[in-house]
């Protein structure tokens, strides 16, 4: 026997048996009938992983009522449709709510066309105010946005497979499928998880690019566009992902020319440039058609209670977007200036804190999950097989968490959504290593991941881990969209009606639902005086986390007796 024949296969080297058929057509090997089988049980794993995820977002979006911000999002979709005006809500570009629109043209949602009022009393009319059916007009909402999240569990899929092959995509998924806070937000009418998700899928195409770069170079930069188009957090990244068309185009270079002569240099670096150039402009283009598709006249009146563009702000006006694109950086802006209200561990405060955001994080990850993320990310860095690929995955994760660091508001880890996109990707580096137990543990930590997240189904908003007291505790460490955004009024009407019939309720509610559509008759208890308010008090936890002083002494001389969704918490006034 040869010593070729005889010596063990390399990782990547195909056997005899691995090989297509010769042309006369020899029948399938065994080896052949074995990848196939492999093929049908990775699709099945996939399609488990999304099925899974699917319930358990549609779940949520038929229990859950409106969230505080999902108003304004649905009732300027509905202007879409209805009037193809942009007057609503100009801090967030259009796509999202476009999106959202695909689902509300099923609804015929009524709108009075003499409405004039701010973009919260407009949500108000549209789900309470105008006979339509808030709870249907919420679900077709929100159901397109769970089937953008079920894709973009593909990109993750994928981009985890491209690095490491099919186990490290099934870690991958599996983490990405079982993040509480990607179902929390991913079954919600809101902005977060889409613009995660375009600029994943960007990243995703450019690291592709670096095989073909005329195909997936264009791709980045219709991924890229949508993200701008749906958020405008997306800026930050745009350094990066234009930067990143560099190393692709490089790479996809030198594999069909290793040698080029000093012209061929020179035309390279043009190149280069050019391949930015031309991403940008896609992405540009993505912005402009987002806000045509709206009202093809671009008919647009700025707001007169703009913040002036002064100093470093007023290089808005430069950016090639549309008008109301730079008013709607204005707003947000002008947001920036406010003073926010934030809670961490118990304290309330005023302001920001620079690493809100990271210590968010670490309480509302599953632990195995974490454990997963770091290695992973560490993987990445010291693998050199993988080191190419960190600068597309890390560089971008740490880039959009340093610039959401440095907002004034502290108001959940919805703003850094993002990482447990990204971070599921590095986390599949962990298979690439060549250590025995490599894939044990990596599945081990997976599992508690998926367990821990099983544990709060169907309550994922005020998830956090085992470490801070689960989702039971959450309120203790979190508040706002952490934990409780108005989430769970209609479970508070079922509890009420099943619990306590005809007691006296006294309410204080931080959300945009109506109480009095889901049946609770209730009064403000802030607006009796103490002594009159006996029987029920029922707070929402975020108004717990920031009581004044009358709410302290009314919850301080109450007794708990019950709580709903781990978000709302029911006292009893003798």
């Amino acid at each position: 026997m040869s010593s070729s024949a005889s010596r063990p296969l390399i990782t990547g080297e195909a056997s005899p048996e691995d090989l297509p058929p010769a042309a006369g057509g020899r029948p399938p090997g065994r080896f052949d009938r074995l990848r196939r089988h492999r093929r049908w049980w990775l699709a099945l794993v996939v399609v488990a992983l999304l099925a899974g995820m699917a319930v358990a977002m549609i779940t949520a979006a038929v229990e859950q009522t409106p969230t505080i911000d999902e108003p304004v999002y649905v009732g300027t979709a509905v202007v879409y449709l209805e009037q193809h005006g942009l007057r609503y809500n100009p801090e967030h570009p259009p796509l999202g709510k476009l999106v959202m629109a695909t689902g509300l043209a099923f609804a015929d949602a009524r709108l009075d066309p003499a409405f004039v009022g701010d973009q919260t009393q407009l949500g108000r009319h549209v789900l309470y105010e105008s006979g339509n059916d808030p709870g249907r007009l919420m679900l077709l909402a929100r159901l397109p946005m769970i089937v953008l999240t079920l894709l973009f569990g593909l990109v993750v899929f994928v981009f985890a497979r491209d690095l490491v092959g099919p186990v490290g995509g099934v870690a991958a998924l599996a983490l990405y499928a079982f993040s509480p806070d990607v179902i929390a937000h991913g079954s919600l009418a809101t902005l977060d998880v889409p613009v995660a998700g375009f600029l994943l899928t960007s990243v995703w195409l450019l690291w592709r690019a670096r095989r073909r770069p005329a195909l997936y170079l264009p791709l980045a930069g219709l991924a890229l566009g949508a993200a701008l188009a749906t958020k405008m957090n997306a800026l930050a990244a745009v350094p990066v992902l234009l930067l990143l068309v560099v190393p692709s185009v490089r790479h996809a270079r030198r594999t069909r020319d290793p040698d080029p002569n000093r012209t061929a240099r020179s035309a390279r670096l043009l190149g280069l440039g050019a391949a930015a150039v031309a991403v940008a402009l896609i992405a540009v283009a993505v912005v402009w058609a987002s806000y045509l598709a709206v009202d093809p006249r671009l008919r647009w009146e700025t707001p007169r209670d703009l913040p002036p563009a002064q100093g470093l702000r007023a290089l808005v006006a430069w950016l090639p977007f549309p008008e109301p694109y730079g008013d709607g950086m204005r707003v947000q802006l002008g947001f920036e200036d406010r003073v926010w209200g934030g809670f961490l561990f118990g304290r309330h405060y005023h302001g920001s804190m620079w690493y809100y955001l990271p210590v968010a994080l670490l309480v509302k990850t599953p632990l195995g999950a974490l454990a997963l993320w770091l290695s992973g990310a560490v993987v990445m860095v010291a693998v050199p097989r993988l080191r190419p690929a960190a600068p597309y995955v890390l560089v971008p994760a740490v880039v959009l968490l340093a610039a959401a660091m440095t907002g004034d508001r502290d108001l959940g880890v919805r703003y850094a959504v993002f990482a447990p996109m990204f971070l599921a990707v590095a986390a599949a580096g962990v298979v690439a290593l060549r250590w025995r137990w490599a894939h044990v543990t990596a599945a081990v930590l997976v599992v508690f991941a998926a367990v821990s997240s099983l544990r709060t189904f169907p309550y994922y908003l005020p998830y956090s881990n085992e470490a801070f007291g689960g989702p039971a505790k959450t309120h203790l460490h979190l508040h706002d969209s952490n934990v409780d955004w108005g989430q769970d009024l209609g479970r508070l009407a079922d509890r009420l009606r099943q619990r306590y019939p005809g007691e006296r309720i006294w309410l204080v509610y931080k959300g945009s639902g109506l109480p009095s559509h889901y049946g609770i008759d209730a009064a403000d208890p802030l607006d009796a005086s103490p002594d009159q308010v006996r029987g029920l008090l029922v707070v929402s936890d975020s108004a717990i986390a920031k009581a004044d002083d009358r709410l302290t002494a009314l919850i301080d001389g109450s007794t708990p007796i019950d709580e709903v969704g781990h978000s709302i918490t029911i006292h009893r006034r003798p």
